[in-house]
């Protein structure tokens, strides 16, 4: 693998909030195109990873890197210049109740391109048509189902044509069906997009169905304790903390 594979790397990340350590000694790297799941139970800091990588909250020390850009040594042009690529889905999926799918979905457009507005309504009705939600454009979030707003969030996420999705428990309060249509929907447009994409979750249905790599944090060692798919850690790791989350206590081996 060349450099040039590599999408994210982390080196010697060590997260706290105050005196308290989350985690520590965290070292793994994500490549081009992949599903990278960020996994472990609750309480171990999978959220606040995220936060970190996303740059809502800086590292007590280590290094995140994006391709060759150490993003917390960055000016803050380039800052802001990889936070473009981003495209973050929040577990809750964060839509503003007071605007319309197509408004949501038309604010990056509208904050950070100096798009005419019929060419935003093109693109808006284009990104969710992508998720399924063609004709939705004046509902409001309270007029549509769980598993729609999720999709909706995902429209306003890929907006901006990101590099890299993050994804905080995209499956959190929906049906099994509903959340095994969003898998296939990530997947989908990764492969479209050619976006890498990181998700916390815990369901284990996305983490088999769609996770290329994954890293597992351990909340009582506060460090990571595995990294690989998680197919192959099911039935090699030797550790039983990540055997039984991926068996859910039962034998995978």
């Amino acid at each position: 693998m060349t450099r040039a594979d590599t999408h994210l790397t982390v080196n010697n990340l060590e997260m706290r909030y105050g005196y308290s350590v989350i985690q520590k000694d965290i070292n793994f790297f994500v490549k081009r195109g992949e599903i990278f799941v960020v996994m472990g139970g609750s309480g171990c800091g999978k959220s606040t990873l995220l936060r970190h990588l996303i740059g809502l909250k800086k590292p007590s020390s280590g290094e995140i890197l994006y391709g060759n850009d150490n993003f917390w040594k960055v000016n803050p042009l380039e800052k802001e210049a990889i936070i473009r690529n981003f495209g973050v889905l929040y577990q809750s999926g964060a839509l503003w109740s007071s605007m319309t799918l197509a408004e949501n979905v038309a604010f990056p457009l509208e904050q950070y391109t100096k798009l005419e507005t019929n060419e935003i309504k093109d693109i808006v009705s284009f990104k969710l048509s992508l998720v399924g939600l063609s004709g939705f454009e004046e509902f409001y979030p309270s007029e549509i189902s769980g598993g729609m707003q999720k999709r909706a969030g995902l429209a306003r996420a890929i907006a901006l044509d990101p590099d890299i999705l993050f994804f905080d428990e995209p499956s959190a309060g929906l049906d099994p069906v509903s959340a095994k249509r969003l898998d296939d929907l990530i997947l989908e447009l990764r492969d479209s997009l050619g976006a890498t994409v990181i998700i916390v979750t815990h369901e284990l249905a996305s983490i088999f169905d769609i996770g290329d790599n994954s890293v597992f944090l351990d909340a009582e060692s506060k460090t990571m304790i595995a990294m690989g798919n998680p197919r192959t850690l099911l039935k090699e790791s030797r550790d039983p903390k990540v055997s039984n989350f991926l068996s859910r206590g039962k034998s995978g081996k």
